[in-house]
């Protein structure tokens, strides 16, 4: 059974969440909370396996209650944000917080469901289109600097770097797989190898590393791969 947590100062939205949730036989709603503070206090309870984050929220918002959660090493619950995107500011600092993706709040009913089910299998919910924007609006600023940024950078081997851009693109396995001519269980274990030596919690933090250190500009065109594809 997934558990999950409602975080979102509106009752109304918080009860149509729970409806669409609760009326699926793998997942149930066991908190709800109106503001951040509750949220953490609740996902320390409850450890929920996915908490619905809503970013703004009076008192402590869903960025601050996102990191909160997921430096608590005591839960591993995963946050999904919820969001209107246009108006939400601190997005790009949410998923660089471990986030593991993002919805917007008019969310149908079926997606609101895959996205809760995909972040629990402990993949990132990354929609090309959304992934994008939240390029174009966010990455266009200076990077934090990091001492080990081009190193780590430096340690992925050409494969990896091709995998890494066509992940940034947001790609899924599959695409790249048939982009690659490579087999679905080749390009995850290729991920996996990556998320290591970055290191990266999941694809989000990884397509934001490969934003950060300049391997793919922002606006840029498709991304290109260095070697040509392995035909096996």
């Amino acid at each position: 059974m997934i558990t999950v947590l409602l975080a979102d100062d509106q009752s109304l939205v918080r009860e149509g969440f729970r409806a669409l949730i609760d009326r699926e036989p793998d997942m149930t709603v066991i908190a709800e909370a109106a503001d951040g503070a509750q949220a953490v206090q609740l996902a320390r309870e409850h450890h929920p396996d996915v908490v619905l984050m809503d970013i703004r929220m009076p008192g402590t918002d869903g960025l601050d209650a996102t990191g909160r959660i997921l430096t608590d090493h005591t839960t591993s619950s995963k946050v999904l944000i919820l969001t209107t995107f246009d108006q939400d500011d601190y997005l790009y600092q949410a998923l660089r917080a471990g986030a593991s993706g993002f919805l917007l709040k008019d969310v149908r009913q079926a997606q609101l469901i895959t996205a809760i089910r995909t972040v629990h299998a402990g993949d990132a919910l990354l929609a090309p289109a959304i992934t994008q924007r939240l390029i174009e609006r966010f990455c266009q600023r200076p990077a934090p600097a990091t001492a080990d940024g081009p190193a780590t950078r430096d340690a992925l081997t050409p494969r990896e770097t091709d995998i890494l851009k066509l992940v940034a693109g947001g790609l899924s396995n599959a695409e790249i797989a048939h982009r690659l001519l490579l087999s679905e269980s080749t390009i995850k274990t290729h991920i996996g190898r990556i998320l290591h030596k970055i290191p990266a919690r999941d694809r989000v933090q990884a397509v934001i590393f490969a934003y950060e250190t300049g391997l793919i500009e922002p606006r840029a065109a498709q991304p290109q791969t260095t070697e040509r594809p392995n035909h096996r």
